[in-house]
Protein backbone atom coordinates (compact mmCIF):
# COMPACT_ATOMS: atom_id res chain seq x y z
CA UNK A 1 0.00 0.00 0.00
CA UNK A 2 2.54 2.16 0.91
CA UNK A 3 1.45 6.02 1.51
CA UNK A 4 3.79 7.59 2.83
CA UNK A 5 7.02 9.89 1.02
CA UNK A 6 6.75 10.27 -2.03
CA UNK A 7 3.20 8.91 -1.63
CA UNK A 8 0.16 11.15 -0.63
CA UNK A 9 -2.32 10.75 1.98
CA UNK A 10 -6.15 11.72 2.45
CA UNK A 11 -9.11 11.61 4.51
CA UNK A 12 -11.90 13.71 5.30
CA UNK A 13 -11.38 15.42 8.38
CA UNK A 14 -14.82 14.81 10.64
CA UNK A 15 -13.86 16.87 13.46
CA UNK A 16 -15.16 19.81 10.79
CA UNK A 17 -18.20 21.68 12.28
CA UNK A 18 -17.83 20.81 15.85
CA UNK A 19 -18.37 23.36 17.99
CA UNK A 20 -16.66 22.49 21.14
CA UNK A 21 -14.43 23.84 23.25
CA UNK A 22 -11.06 22.90 25.06
CA UNK A 23 -10.67 20.44 22.30
CA UNK A 24 -7.42 21.89 21.20
CA UNK A 25 -4.83 24.20 22.45
CA UNK A 26 -3.20 26.99 20.95
CA UNK A 27 -5.93 27.58 18.95
CA UNK A 28 -5.72 30.41 16.64
CA UNK A 29 -7.56 32.82 15.43
CA UNK A 30 -8.62 34.51 11.99
CA UNK A 31 -5.41 36.05 10.72
CA UNK A 32 -7.12 39.38 10.32
CA UNK A 33 -3.51 41.73 9.72
CA UNK A 34 -3.74 40.33 5.87
CA UNK A 35 -7.09 42.06 4.73
CA UNK A 36 -5.69 45.84 4.93
CA UNK A 37 -2.18 44.95 4.27
CA UNK A 38 -0.86 47.80 1.21
CA UNK A 39 2.14 46.64 -0.79
CA UNK A 40 3.22 49.24 -3.51
CA UNK A 41 3.79 46.55 -5.98
CA UNK A 42 3.15 42.97 -6.78
CA UNK A 43 2.08 41.20 -3.73
CA UNK A 44 4.87 37.92 -3.37
CA UNK A 45 3.09 34.73 -1.58
CA UNK A 46 5.78 31.87 -0.41
CA UNK A 47 4.02 28.66 -1.61
CA UNK A 48 5.95 25.68 -0.49
CA UNK A 49 4.92 22.32 -2.13
CA UNK A 50 5.74 18.96 -3.13
CA UNK A 51 3.84 17.67 -6.04
CA UNK A 52 4.78 17.17 -9.93
CA UNK A 53 2.71 20.05 -11.89
CA UNK A 54 3.13 22.62 -9.08
CA UNK A 55 5.78 24.38 -10.32
CA UNK A 56 3.47 24.92 -13.80
CA UNK A 57 0.58 25.53 -11.67
CA UNK A 58 2.05 28.38 -10.31
CA UNK A 59 3.44 30.09 -13.82
CA UNK A 60 0.62 29.84 -14.78
CA UNK A 61 -0.89 31.50 -12.18
CA UNK A 62 1.65 34.41 -12.09
CA UNK A 63 1.00 34.99 -15.89
CA UNK A 64 -2.64 35.58 -15.35
CA UNK A 65 -2.09 37.63 -12.46
CA UNK A 66 -0.70 41.64 -12.12
CA UNK A 67 -0.62 42.24 -8.29
CA UNK A 68 -0.55 39.05 -6.78
CA UNK A 69 2.59 37.17 -8.25
CA UNK A 70 3.75 32.83 -6.22
CA UNK A 71 6.94 32.15 -5.56
CA UNK A 72 7.30 28.53 -5.30
CA UNK A 73 9.79 26.50 -3.02
CA UNK A 74 9.61 22.65 -3.70
CA UNK A 75 10.07 20.30 -0.62
CA UNK A 76 11.28 16.70 -1.12
CA UNK A 77 8.16 15.46 0.15
CA UNK A 78 5.13 15.29 3.08
CA UNK A 79 6.85 14.47 5.78
CA UNK A 80 9.77 16.96 5.04
CA UNK A 81 7.06 19.47 4.65
CA UNK A 82 6.42 19.35 8.33
CA UNK A 83 9.71 19.51 9.63
CA UNK A 84 10.31 22.76 7.43
CA UNK A 85 6.91 24.57 8.34
CA UNK A 86 8.08 23.53 12.01
CA UNK A 87 11.19 25.12 11.80
CA UNK A 88 9.91 28.14 9.59
CA UNK A 89 6.87 28.62 12.40
CA UNK A 90 9.62 28.78 15.18
CA UNK A 91 11.65 31.66 13.24
CA UNK A 92 8.80 33.53 12.24
CA UNK A 93 9.40 33.15 8.54
CA UNK A 94 7.15 30.89 7.40
CA UNK A 95 5.41 30.62 4.35
CA UNK A 96 1.79 32.56 3.39
CA UNK A 97 0.94 29.17 1.48
CA UNK A 98 1.71 25.14 2.11
CA UNK A 99 0.88 22.21 0.52
CA UNK A 100 -0.40 20.15 2.82
CA UNK A 101 -2.57 16.90 3.65
CA UNK A 102 -5.67 16.78 6.00
CA UNK A 103 -4.32 14.60 8.57
CA UNK A 104 -1.65 17.37 9.95
CA UNK A 105 -4.62 20.26 9.66
CA UNK A 106 -5.71 20.01 13.49
CA UNK A 107 -2.09 19.48 14.81
CA UNK A 108 -1.32 22.74 12.78
CA UNK A 109 -4.34 24.46 14.15
CA UNK A 110 -3.82 23.54 17.67
CA UNK A 111 -0.23 25.27 17.50
CA UNK A 112 -1.79 28.29 15.83
CA UNK A 113 0.08 27.94 13.19
CA UNK A 114 -2.58 28.79 10.52
CA UNK A 115 -5.11 31.94 9.39
CA UNK A 116 -8.68 31.20 10.04
CA UNK A 117 -9.60 32.21 6.06
CA UNK A 118 -13.68 31.30 5.88
CA UNK A 119 -14.13 34.54 5.34
CA UNK A 120 -12.78 34.49 1.88
CA UNK A 121 -13.58 31.30 0.95
CA UNK A 122 -16.82 29.64 2.31
CA UNK A 123 -18.60 31.22 -0.52
CA UNK A 124 -17.22 28.99 -2.68
CA UNK A 125 -17.82 25.75 -0.57
CA UNK A 126 -20.82 24.21 -3.19
CA UNK A 127 -18.04 23.88 -5.63
CA UNK A 128 -16.29 21.22 -4.01
CA UNK A 129 -17.49 18.01 -2.73
CA UNK A 130 -18.48 17.59 1.27
CA UNK A 131 -15.60 15.35 2.26
CA UNK A 132 -12.83 17.50 0.71
CA UNK A 133 -14.15 21.01 2.10
CA UNK A 134 -14.34 19.21 5.22
CA UNK A 135 -10.29 18.33 5.48
CA UNK A 136 -9.23 21.77 5.09
CA UNK A 137 -11.67 22.78 8.45
CA UNK A 138 -11.39 21.91 12.17
CA UNK A 139 -14.25 23.35 14.51
CA UNK A 140 -16.15 24.87 11.41
CA UNK A 141 -13.58 27.12 10.78
CA UNK A 142 -11.38 26.98 7.47
CA UNK A 143 -7.75 27.33 7.15
CA UNK A 144 -7.09 26.34 4.05
CA UNK A 145 -8.80 25.14 0.41
CA UNK A 146 -8.47 21.32 -0.94
CA UNK A 147 -6.71 20.38 -3.92
CA UNK A 148 -7.78 17.02 -4.38
CA UNK A 149 -9.92 14.02 -3.47
CA UNK A 150 -8.43 10.26 -3.30
CA UNK A 151 -10.64 7.46 -4.74
CA UNK A 152 -8.89 4.09 -4.42
CA UNK A 153 -8.63 0.59 -5.94
CA UNK A 154 -6.53 -2.18 -6.22
CA UNK A 155 -4.16 -1.69 -9.49
CA UNK A 156 -2.37 -5.52 -10.43
CA UNK A 157 -0.74 -6.92 -12.75
CA UNK A 158 -3.51 -9.39 -15.52
CA UNK A 159 -0.43 -10.84 -16.72
CA UNK A 160 0.95 -12.63 -13.56
CA UNK A 161 -2.97 -12.74 -12.26
CA UNK A 162 -4.16 -14.81 -16.04
CA UNK A 163 -0.82 -16.84 -15.81
CA UNK A 164 -1.11 -18.25 -12.73
CA UNK A 165 -4.97 -18.21 -12.49
CA UNK A 166 -5.98 -15.77 -10.26
CA UNK A 167 -8.81 -13.67 -10.35
CA UNK A 168 -8.97 -10.05 -8.30
CA UNK A 169 -9.76 -10.53 -4.72
CA UNK A 170 -12.60 -9.08 -3.84
CA UNK A 171 -12.65 -9.42 0.00
CA UNK A 172 -9.31 -9.43 2.45
CA UNK A 173 -9.79 -13.50 2.52
CA UNK A 174 -9.40 -13.38 -1.45
CA UNK A 175 -6.71 -11.63 -1.17
CA UNK A 176 -4.34 -13.03 1.41
CA UNK A 177 -5.43 -17.12 -0.65
CA UNK A 178 -3.72 -14.76 -3.71
CA UNK A 179 -0.72 -13.94 -1.91
CA UNK A 180 -0.14 -17.30 -0.98
CA UNK A 181 -0.73 -19.11 -4.61
CA UNK A 182 1.88 -16.01 -5.42
CA UNK A 183 4.43 -16.79 -2.92
CA UNK A 184 4.80 -20.41 -4.40
CA UNK A 185 6.16 -18.84 -7.29
CA UNK A 186 8.82 -16.07 -6.00
CA UNK A 187 6.27 -13.04 -6.30
CA UNK A 188 4.75 -11.08 -3.14
CA UNK A 189 1.18 -9.51 -3.43
CA UNK A 190 2.34 -6.04 -1.92
CA UNK A 191 4.59 -4.40 -0.03
CA UNK A 192 5.05 -2.89 3.31
CA UNK A 193 7.81 0.01 3.57
CA UNK A 194 9.05 -0.31 7.49
CA UNK A 195 8.31 3.59 7.67
CA UNK A 196 5.03 3.33 6.96
CA UNK A 197 2.25 2.80 9.28
CA UNK A 198 -0.33 4.35 6.85
CA UNK A 199 -1.64 0.76 5.62
CA UNK A 200 -2.51 -0.12 9.16
CA UNK A 201 -4.43 3.68 9.38
CA UNK A 202 -6.06 2.99 6.24
CA UNK A 203 -7.38 -0.76 6.91
CA UNK A 204 -8.81 0.27 10.09
CA UNK A 205 -10.55 3.45 8.35
CA UNK A 206 -12.12 0.80 6.20
CA UNK A 207 -12.71 -1.56 9.06
CA UNK A 208 -14.62 1.14 10.61
CA UNK A 209 -12.13 2.28 13.49
CA UNK A 210 -12.23 5.70 15.53
CA UNK A 211 -8.64 6.36 16.84
CA UNK A 212 -10.00 9.94 18.01
CA UNK A 213 -13.19 11.10 18.35
CA UNK A 214 -14.58 13.71 20.08
CA UNK A 215 -17.10 12.76 23.42
CA UNK A 216 -18.65 15.66 24.77
CA UNK A 217 -15.53 18.56 25.76
CA UNK A 218 -12.53 15.99 25.86
CA UNK A 219 -10.71 13.97 23.51
CA UNK A 220 -11.34 9.94 23.40
CA UNK A 221 -8.58 7.65 22.00
CA UNK A 222 -9.26 3.76 21.06
CA UNK A 223 -6.39 2.08 18.89
CA UNK A 224 -8.09 -1.43 20.16
CA UNK A 225 -11.51 -0.88 19.24
CA UNK A 226 -13.29 -3.92 16.87
CA UNK A 227 -12.20 -1.84 13.45
CA UNK A 228 -8.58 -1.61 14.22
CA UNK A 229 -8.84 -5.50 15.30
CA UNK A 230 -9.92 -6.75 12.59
CA UNK A 231 -7.51 -5.02 10.12
CA UNK A 232 -4.81 -5.47 12.52
CA UNK A 233 -5.87 -9.47 11.87
CA UNK A 234 -5.71 -9.63 8.10
CA UNK A 235 -2.08 -7.18 8.03
CA UNK A 236 -0.81 -9.34 10.56
CA UNK A 237 -1.85 -12.87 8.11
CA UNK A 238 0.22 -10.80 5.57
CA UNK A 239 3.11 -11.01 7.22
CA UNK A 240 3.21 -14.39 9.18
CA UNK A 241 3.07 -15.82 5.61
CA UNK A 242 5.87 -13.60 4.38
CA UNK A 243 3.28 -12.30 1.31
CA UNK A 244 5.07 -8.75 1.37
CA UNK A 245 7.61 -7.27 -0.04
CA UNK A 246 9.88 -4.93 2.52
CA UNK A 247 11.01 -2.19 0.40
CA UNK A 248 11.58 1.14 1.57
CA UNK A 249 10.12 4.32 -0.14
CA UNK A 250 14.07 5.54 0.40
CA UNK A 251 14.33 3.82 -2.65
CA UNK A 252 12.05 5.07 -4.58
CA UNK A 253 13.33 3.87 -7.84
CA UNK A 254 13.52 0.26 -6.46
CA UNK A 255 9.66 0.45 -5.31
CA UNK A 256 8.73 0.62 -8.64
CA UNK A 257 11.02 -1.52 -10.34
CA UNK A 258 9.67 -4.07 -8.17
CA UNK A 259 6.16 -3.71 -9.91
CA UNK A 260 7.83 -3.59 -12.62
CA UNK A 261 9.76 -6.77 -12.93
CA UNK A 262 6.39 -8.26 -11.60
CA UNK A 263 8.05 -8.96 -8.17
CA UNK A 264 5.28 -7.55 -6.65
CA UNK A 265 1.35 -8.13 -8.14
CA UNK A 266 -0.75 -5.32 -6.45
CA UNK A 267 -1.03 -2.30 -4.89
CA UNK A 268 -3.84 -0.54 -3.05
CA UNK A 269 -3.74 2.96 -4.13
CA UNK A 270 -5.14 6.13 -5.47
CA UNK A 271 -4.56 7.35 -9.23
CA UNK A 272 -1.62 9.68 -8.19
CA UNK A 273 0.16 7.16 -7.34
CA UNK A 274 -0.43 5.80 -10.81
CA UNK A 275 1.76 8.92 -12.14
CA UNK A 276 4.79 7.59 -11.00
CA UNK A 277 4.51 4.11 -12.21
CA UNK A 278 3.92 6.05 -15.37
CA UNK A 279 7.09 7.97 -14.81
CA UNK A 280 9.21 4.94 -13.89
CA UNK A 281 8.20 1.81 -15.81
CA UNK A 282 9.76 0.25 -18.74
CA UNK A 283 8.41 -3.23 -19.25
CA UNK A 284 5.06 -3.66 -18.36
CA UNK A 285 3.01 -0.82 -19.80
CA UNK A 286 -0.15 -2.39 -20.62
CA UNK A 287 -0.75 -5.42 -18.03
CA UNK A 288 -2.07 -3.40 -15.31
CA UNK A 289 -5.45 -3.30 -14.46
CA UNK A 290 -7.97 -1.68 -11.99
CA UNK A 291 -10.14 -3.46 -9.36
CA UNK A 292 -12.06 -2.33 -6.28
CA UNK A 293 -10.20 -1.82 -3.26
CA UNK A 294 -10.83 -5.39 -0.97
CA UNK A 295 -13.64 -5.66 1.64
CA UNK A 296 -14.22 -7.39 4.95
CA UNK A 297 -15.88 -10.67 4.65
CA UNK A 298 -19.23 -10.44 4.18
CA UNK A 299 -19.06 -6.18 4.09
CA UNK A 300 -20.44 -3.69 1.54
CA UNK A 301 -18.11 -2.14 -0.41
CA UNK A 302 -15.61 0.85 1.48
CA UNK A 303 -12.70 2.42 0.37
CA UNK A 304 -10.66 4.79 3.30
CA UNK A 305 -10.36 8.12 2.48
CA UNK A 306 -6.46 8.32 3.29
CA UNK A 307 -4.51 7.53 1.46
CA UNK A 308 -4.89 9.96 1.75
CA UNK A 309 -4.52 9.10 0.99
CA UNK A 310 -4.25 11.72 -1.99
CA UNK A 311 -6.25 14.35 -1.21
CA UNK A 312 -4.73 17.61 -0.23
CA UNK A 313 -5.29 20.92 1.01
CA UNK A 314 -3.42 24.45 0.41
CA UNK A 315 -3.70 25.98 3.56
CA UNK A 316 -2.65 29.91 4.74
CA UNK A 317 -0.35 30.39 7.69
CA UNK A 318 -1.19 33.22 10.16
CA UNK A 319 2.45 34.26 9.55
CA UNK A 320 1.40 35.65 6.16
CA UNK A 321 0.86 39.68 5.72
CA UNK A 322 -1.82 38.81 2.97
CA UNK A 323 -4.42 36.47 4.32
CA UNK A 324 -6.78 37.53 2.17
CA UNK A 325 -4.67 37.39 -1.36
CA UNK A 326 -3.40 33.95 -0.19
CA UNK A 327 -6.76 32.36 0.39
CA UNK A 328 -7.75 33.96 -3.48
CA UNK A 329 -4.60 32.14 -4.86
CA UNK A 330 -5.53 28.94 -2.94
CA UNK A 331 -9.04 28.89 -4.46
CA UNK A 332 -7.42 29.32 -7.51
CA UNK A 333 -5.49 26.45 -7.88
CA UNK A 334 -7.59 24.44 -6.56
CA UNK A 335 -10.64 25.69 -9.31
CA UNK A 336 -8.93 26.92 -12.41
CA UNK A 337 -9.51 24.31 -14.97
CA UNK A 338 -6.13 24.32 -16.74
CA UNK A 339 -4.91 24.49 -13.21
CA UNK A 340 -7.12 21.57 -12.20
CA UNK A 341 -5.87 19.55 -15.45
CA UNK A 342 -2.63 20.22 -14.99
CA UNK A 343 -2.64 18.35 -11.49
CA UNK A 344 -4.95 15.64 -12.07
CA UNK A 345 -2.73 14.53 -15.43
CA UNK A 346 -0.26 11.47 -14.51
CA UNK A 347 1.74 13.16 -17.36
CA UNK A 348 2.29 16.89 -16.30
CA UNK A 349 0.80 16.24 -12.76
CA UNK A 350 0.48 13.61 -9.77
CA UNK A 351 -2.50 12.69 -11.26
CA UNK A 352 -4.65 13.67 -8.53
CA UNK A 353 -8.42 14.02 -8.47
CA UNK A 354 -9.85 17.07 -7.83
CA UNK A 355 -11.67 17.80 -5.02
CA UNK A 356 -14.40 19.75 -6.85
CA UNK A 357 -18.10 18.41 -7.13
CA UNK A 358 -17.77 17.13 -10.45
CA UNK A 359 -14.46 15.40 -10.07
CA UNK A 360 -15.66 12.31 -11.89
CA UNK A 361 -15.61 14.16 -14.89
CA UNK A 362 -11.96 13.84 -14.39
CA UNK A 363 -11.38 10.48 -14.34
CA UNK A 364 -10.08 10.03 -17.85
CA UNK A 365 -7.27 12.78 -17.10
CA UNK A 366 -6.63 11.32 -13.73
CA UNK A 367 -5.48 7.46 -15.21
CA UNK A 368 -3.11 6.62 -17.80
CA UNK A 369 -3.86 4.60 -21.12
CA UNK A 370 -0.33 3.79 -21.82
CA UNK A 371 0.05 1.95 -17.87
CA UNK A 372 -3.09 0.13 -18.50
CA UNK A 373 -3.81 -0.66 -22.17
CA UNK A 374 -6.71 -2.35 -22.89
CA UNK A 375 -7.83 -2.05 -19.58
CA UNK A 376 -8.10 1.93 -19.83
CA UNK A 377 -11.69 1.78 -20.35
CA UNK A 378 -12.80 -0.44 -17.64
CA UNK A 379 -10.58 1.17 -15.24
CA UNK A 380 -12.66 4.53 -15.28
CA UNK A 381 -15.87 3.06 -14.23
CA UNK A 382 -13.24 1.49 -11.17
CA UNK A 383 -12.48 5.15 -9.99
CA UNK A 384 -15.84 6.35 -10.62
CA UNK A 385 -17.72 3.74 -8.50
CA UNK A 386 -14.62 4.04 -5.86
CA UNK A 387 -15.81 7.79 -5.16
CA UNK A 388 -18.99 6.92 -4.26
CA UNK A 389 -17.62 4.62 -1.19
CA UNK A 390 -15.17 6.68 0.46
CA UNK A 391 -15.00 6.33 4.38
CA UNK A 392 -16.50 9.96 5.60
CA UNK A 393 -16.22 9.63 9.30
CA UNK A 394 -12.81 9.42 9.98
CA UNK A 395 -10.84 12.48 12.82
CA UNK A 396 -7.67 13.10 13.30
CA UNK A 397 -6.70 13.83 16.54
CA UNK A 398 -4.49 16.87 17.57
CA UNK A 399 -1.36 15.37 18.14
CA UNK A 400 -1.27 13.19 14.66
CA UNK A 401 1.91 14.37 13.82
CA UNK A 402 3.55 13.10 17.20
CA UNK A 403 1.61 10.28 17.16
CA UNK A 404 2.26 9.02 13.62
CA UNK A 405 6.24 9.63 13.83
CA UNK A 406 5.42 7.30 17.26
CA UNK A 407 3.79 4.56 15.34
CA UNK A 408 6.25 4.80 12.08
CA UNK A 409 8.86 3.16 14.83
CA UNK A 410 6.64 0.72 16.09
CA UNK A 411 5.30 -0.19 12.22
CA UNK A 412 8.96 -1.27 11.24
CA UNK A 413 9.63 -3.63 14.05
CA UNK A 414 6.35 -5.09 12.96
CA UNK A 415 7.00 -5.38 9.17
CA UNK A 416 10.42 -7.10 11.36
CA UNK A 417 8.57 -9.76 12.35
CA UNK A 418 9.66 -8.24 15.94
CA UNK A 419 6.61 -7.61 17.16
CA UNK A 420 3.03 -7.82 16.41
CA UNK A 421 0.39 -5.30 15.29
CA UNK A 422 -1.74 -6.04 18.72
CA UNK A 423 1.45 -4.72 20.63
CA UNK A 424 1.58 -2.09 18.46
CA UNK A 425 -1.61 -1.32 19.19
CA UNK A 426 -1.73 -1.52 23.17
CA UNK A 427 1.45 0.66 22.81
CA UNK A 428 0.09 3.37 20.73
CA UNK A 429 -3.18 3.68 22.82
CA UNK A 430 -1.22 4.53 26.25
CA UNK A 431 1.61 6.59 24.84
CA UNK A 432 -1.31 8.52 22.75
CA UNK A 433 -3.54 9.27 26.05
CA UNK A 434 -0.40 10.66 27.85
CA UNK A 435 0.56 12.53 25.31
CA UNK A 436 -2.48 14.46 24.69
CA UNK A 437 -2.06 14.78 28.42
CA UNK A 438 1.11 16.19 28.49
CA UNK A 439 -0.12 18.87 25.58
CA UNK A 440 -2.85 20.34 28.59
CA UNK A 441 -5.61 18.76 26.31
CA UNK A 442 -8.87 16.82 27.98
CA UNK A 443 -8.58 12.86 26.93
CA UNK A 444 -9.77 9.91 27.72
CA UNK A 445 -9.18 6.28 27.01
Amino acid sequence: MNFTSPRRRFAQAAVAGLALTGLLTACGGSSDSGDGAKSSGPVTLPFWGWANGQEAVVKAFNASHKDVKLKYTKVTDQLTMQKQLTNAVKAGNAPCLVQNTAEYVTSWVSQGALADISQYVDASKDRFNAGSWASAQVQGKSYGVPTSSAPNFTIYRTDIFTKYGIEPPTTWDEFIAAGKTLKKHGIKITNYAGEDPSTLEVLAMQAGAHWYAIDGNSWKVDFQDAGTLKAAKVIQQIIDNDLNSKLSFADYAAVQRNYDNGSTATRQISTWQMAGMVQNFTKSFGKWALSPWPTFQGEAAKTPAGTNLTGSVTLVTKQCKYTQQAAAAALWMSTDTGAVKTMASPTTGNGVMPALKDSGSYVTDAISEKLLGKNYGPAQKTVTDSLGTITTDWTFGPDWTAMFTEMQAGWAKVVNKQEKVTDLLAHMQEWTVKDLKSRGISVEG
